[in-house]
C-alpha cells in the first residue's frame, strides 16, 4: 500500500472537504472564510466563495443538482448554485458554530450540527426547518444521513455517538402516492411517538453509543454493512456494529498519539481511515483492526478525511490545505499472449480472455496469499513454453515476484502449489528458459532460470530507475531523462532516446516501434530507439496499445484518443471511467476497468485509417474509405487542407462558397465555375477570373468578363487572341 497523491493544494488552514459526484472537483473551505472550487486532475483553483463571516468548517455538493450547501462559525448554513457561482439563501436557526452540513442522498434535506447542542435538518426546496434534535448536552461535533436507511449517526464532545430513527420524519414529509396510502400513513404517524419533552418531531433516538473516555469528533456509517466508525479525543478509533434492536462496540483501534479528528470507511475495501493532529493519517484493516499503513506530514495537523463517492479517491485536510490522494494504483496487472489476455481480476484471482471466442474463462489461480494482505499485483509476464505466469507485487523498495505454474485444466481459483519467489521491483520472462529481474535498491539485474536459480547477475549504473520489457533478449533501462535499449546476454547498450520520466511501454504487435508513455507525454520511437514523434496531453495518460495498421491508441482519464506516426491525433471516444486498453483488433478496443473486468468497446476506426492511408500516400484505400463511410465534418476537410489535400476534400463538401474555396486550391477550375454560377456573386466571380488568368484558362476568363460585363478587359483579351471579330463586334457596340 502506497499513498499516491494526486493533487494539493496550498492555502491556510483547510476544516472541510467534499468531492463532486462527477465532475472531478473538490470544494475546500477554510478557517480564513474563504470557500475553494479546485479541479484537482488539471491542479486549477476554478472560483473562490467569501459570503461566510469567519471559519467555514464543512461543505457538501449535491448529489445530482448543480448546488453546494456551508456552514460556519457565523452561526448560518449556505446554500450555493454551481451555475451562477453566488449565494441562493441563508438558513438561519442555530445558536452557535456549525460543525457539519450535508445533503440527504435522494430527499430535499440538509443535516447540520452545531455547537448549540442540536441537530437540524432542514428542507432546501421550501428554505425550512423541519425538525431540531436535541439530545447531546455538548457540542455536536458531526452529523450525518445513513447512505440508504432512515438513520442520522452524530458525534459529540458528550462522549456519546448516537443513531437516530427519522422514518418517522420521512412518512411527515414525503408526498401520499394514493389516498389509501395516505390513509395508511395517518394511521402509522399515529402510532408513531411524536414530540417528546424537547421538541422533537417523528425522529427518536434509537441507540446511545458509550465507550469513548472523551469527546467524540467524528463518526459515520459504512456504505453498505451495519457498522459504524467513531474517532474521539481519547485518541483511539472505535467500531461499533447495529442490529434491528440493538448497537454494540466491536473493538478499538488504538496507534494514533493525539485527538483522532475524523474516521470513514473505505467505500470499496474492508478498510478504515483515521486522521488525526497527531499529523498522521492511519489505515486500518476492518477485519483485524489492526494498523496497515501509516502516512505522515512533517509540519501539519490533519483534520478531515474524506472519500469520494464513486471512485477510490479520498481527501485529507490538514494546515496548509488540503492532499487528494489514493492508497493503491488501479492498474489491473496484465499481458497479452496471442489473442489470450491474461489478467489480475478484482478479486485477485489469475484469469484471461479469449479474444477469438470473445469469452471469459473461470479464475485459474488465487494470489490472495501471494505476499502481504494489501499488497498490490504490478506487472504480469506469461510463458507459453512453461505455461507460468511470473508477477510483481508491492509497492516502492519493497517490491517481490512470484513464479507460478498455471493449471493444464481450469476448474476454478485454486491456489498455487509451486511458488518460486524473490526481491525485486521488475520481473519479465526474456526467452523460452529465462527470466530477468530487477532490485532498484542494489540497482541489481539478475537473469535466472525457471527453478528461480541465477545464471547472470549485472551491477547496474546507479542512475537506472526502473526496467521495463523490450524485445526478445532485450529490455528497457529507465534512467530519470532516457531509455536505454539494453541486450541481455551481450551485456551491452545498444541505443539510447531521450525522453523523461518513463512509465511504461507498448510495443507494436510486428516489434517495429515501441510508444514510451510518461505521466503526460507518448514518445514514439523504433526498434532501435530512432525518435519518430512526440506529443503532449494535458490529462493523465493511462495506456496504449497498436492496432494492426500500425495507429497507437491510447487512454487518457477521460477519452481513447489515436496518434499517427507523423503526429497527427485526435478523439475516437470520450469514457464515463477510466480503463486500460490491452488490445486493439479490427473495430474493437479491449479494455481493462479500475475493478479489474474486461470491457470491449466498438469504435469506427474509419477517420484515422483514412488519415493513415493519405500520409502513406495510398489513394486506393483513401478512394474506397470515401465511398464506403459516412466520413464527413470540417475536421476531415482541415485536415485534408492543412496536409495538401484539397482535391480530396471537395468529396465531402456539399456547401458551394466550401466547394468553391478547395476547387480553387486544387486548381480545379470547372468545378469552381459550377459553384460560382450557383453563388453569382460578383466578388466570386472577380476571384475565379484572376485564378483563371493565371492559369491561362481563356476560356472561362472571356465568360467571367462578359458576366461582369467588364469590356474594356473583353477587348484587351480579344486583341491579345488577334480575334479580330469579336473586337470589331465589341468596337461597333460601344461607337
Amino acid at each position: 500500500m502506497k499513498m499516491l497523491t494526486k493533487f494539493e493544494s496550498k492555502s491556510s488552514r483547510a476544516k472541510g472537504v467534499a468531492f463532486h459526484p462527477k465532475r472531478p472537483w473538490a470544494l475546500v473551505s477554510l478557517h480564513s472564510s474563504t470557500i475553494q472550487l479546485w479541479d484537482y486532475r488539471m491542479g486549477t483553483l476554478i472560483d473562490r466563495f467569501e459570503d461566510h463571516v469567519g471559519p467555514v468548517r464543512s461543505v457538501d455538493f449535491h448529489p445530482t443538482q448543480p448546488l453546494f450547501v456551508s456552514g460556519g462559525d457565523d452561526y448560518t448554513i449556505k446554500v450555493w448554485s454551481l451555475n451562477t457561482r453566488k449565494c441562493i439563501f441563508t438558513l438561519n436557526g442555530h445558536l452557535d458554530y456549525i460543525r457539519g452540513v450535508s445533503f440527504h442522498h435522494d430527499l430535499p434535506w440538509i443535516i447540520s450540527c452545531s455547537d448549540d447542542q442540536t441537530i437540524r435538518i432542514w428542507n432546501w426546496q421550501n428554505r425550512q426547518e423541519i425538525a431540531c434534535l436535541t439530545g447531546h448536552n455538548h457540542y455536536v461535533m458531526s452529523a450525518q444521513f445513513h447512505p440508504s436507511e432512515d438513520l442520522i449517526v452524530s458525534a459529540s464532545l458528550d462522549q456519546t455517538v448516537r443513531v437516530w430513527d427519522i422514518s418517522g420524519l420521512r412518512k411527515k414529509h414525503s408526498a401520499p402516492t394514493s389516498s389509501v396510502r395516505a390513509f395508511e400513513d395517518q394511521l402509522q404517524r399515529q402510532q408513531l411517538p411524536q414530540q417528546d419533552i424537547f421538541g422533537n418531531i417523528n425522529a427518536v433516538v434509537k441507540y446511545v453509543l458509550e465507550g469513548h473516555d472523551k469527546g467524540v469528533n467524528y463518526a459515520s456509517f459504512h456504505p453498505t454493512l451495519p457498522l459504524i466508525v467513531s474517532a474521539g479525543d481519547d485518541r483511539v478509533v472505535k467500531l461499533w456494529r447495529m442490529s434491528d434492536t440493538k448497537a454494540w462496540e466491536v473493538d478499538t483501534c488504538r496507534g494514533h498519539t493525539g485527538n483522532v479528528l475524523s474516521a470513514i470507511f473505505h467505500p470499496h475495501q474492508d478498510l478504515i481511515l483515521s486522521v488525526s493532529d497527531d499529523k498522521t493519517i492511519r489505515v486500518w484493516d476492518l477485519n483485524k483492526r489492526v494498523p496497515v499503513k501509516q502516512f505522515r506530514r512533517e509540519h501539519d495537523r490533519f483534520w478531515l478525511i474524506a472519500s469520494h463517492p464513486t471512485i477510490s479517491l479520498f481527501a485529507a485536510c490538514h494546515d496548509s490545505g488540503i492532499m487528494v490522494f489514493k492508497l493503491e494504483r488501479e492498474r489491473p496487472a496484465h499481458t497479452i499472449f496471442q489473442n489470450k489476455l491474461y489478467y489480475v481480476n478484482g478479486e485477485k484471482q489469475i484469469q484471461t480472455f479469449d479474444i477469438n471466442k470473445q469469452e471469459n474463462s473461470l479464475p485459474m489461480l488465487s494470489l490472495k496469499k501471494i505476499g502481504k494482505t494489501w499488497s498490490f499485483m504490478r506487472t504480469l509476464s506469461y510463458n507459453q513454453s512453461d505455461n507460468s505466469v511470473l508477477v510483481v507485487h508491492g509497492e516502492g523498495d519493497n517490491g517481490n515476484y512470484a513464479l507460478i505454474t498455471l493449471p493444464k485444466h481450469v476448474t476454478g481459483a485454486i491456489e498455487p502449489t509451486d511458488i518460486r519467489q524473490g526481491e525485486a521491483n521488475f520481473a519479465a520472462f526474456i526467452s523460452r528458459n529465462r527470466f530477468v529481474t530487477f532490485v532498484k535498491s542494489t540497482k541489481t539485474l539478475q537473469v535466472k532460470d525457471l527453478n528461480n536459480n541465477i545464471t547472470k547477475t549485472v551491477q547496474l549504473d546507479s542512475s537506472i530507475v526502473d526496467v521495463l520489457p523490450g524485445s526478445p533478449g532485450r529490455i528497457l533501462l529507465v534512467k530519470a531523462h532516457s531509455v536505454i535499449n539494453y541486450d541481455v546476454q551481450q551485456r551491452k547498450e545498444l541505443a539510447e532516446i531521450s525522453v523523461n520520466n518513463v512509465k511504461y511501454v507498448s510495443w507494436s504487435s510486428n516489434g517495429q516501434y515501441l510508444a514510451l508513455l510518461s505521466k503526460h507525454t507518448i514518445t514514439i520511437a523504433d526498434k532501435d530507439l530512432e525518435l519518430i514523434t512526440s506529443m503532449h496531453e494535458t490529462i493523465r495518460i493511462k495506456s496504449a496499445a497498436w492496432d494492426d495498421t500500425g495507429v497507437l491508441l491510447y487512454s487518457t482519464l477521460n477519452h481513447i484518443k489515436y496518434t499517427l506516426l507523423n503526429g497527427d491525433n485526435g478523439i475516437i471516444k470520450t469514457l464515463e471511467n477510466t480503463l486500460y486498453i490491452t488490445k486493439v483488433q479490427g473495430n474493437l478496443i479491449y479494455c481493462l476497468n479500475r475493478q479489474g473486468q474486461v470491457e470491449t468497446i466498438t469504435i469506427d476506426p474509419t477517420e484515422y485509417r483514412f488519415k493513415r492511408a493519405l500520409v502513406n500516400k495510398n489513394f486506393g484505400e483513401v478512394l474506397r474509405l470515401i465511398k464506403n463511410s459516412t466520413l464527413v465534418g470540417q475536421n476531415i476537410i482541415g485536415y485534408l487542407q492543412k496536409k495538401g489535400f484539397p482535391e480530396v476534400a471537395l468529396h465531402f463538401v456539399q456547401d458551394p462558397e466550401t466547394r468553391f474555396e478547395l476547387a480553387l486550391e486544387c486548381s480545379n477550375l470547372q468545378v469552381a465555375l459550377e459553384q460560382a454560377k450557383i453563388l453569382n456573386n460578383n466578388q466570386i466571380w472577380e476571384k475565379l477570373g484572376e485564378e483563371a488568368l493565371l492559369q491561362g484558362n481563356i476560356e472561362i476568363v472571356e465568360y467571367i468578363y462578359q458576366q461582369l460585363h467588364h469590356f474594356d478587359k473583353l477587348s484587351f483579351l480579344y486583341l491579345y487572341k488577334g480575334d479580330d471579330e469579336r473586337l470589331d463586334k465589341i468596337t461597333k457596340h460601344f461607337i
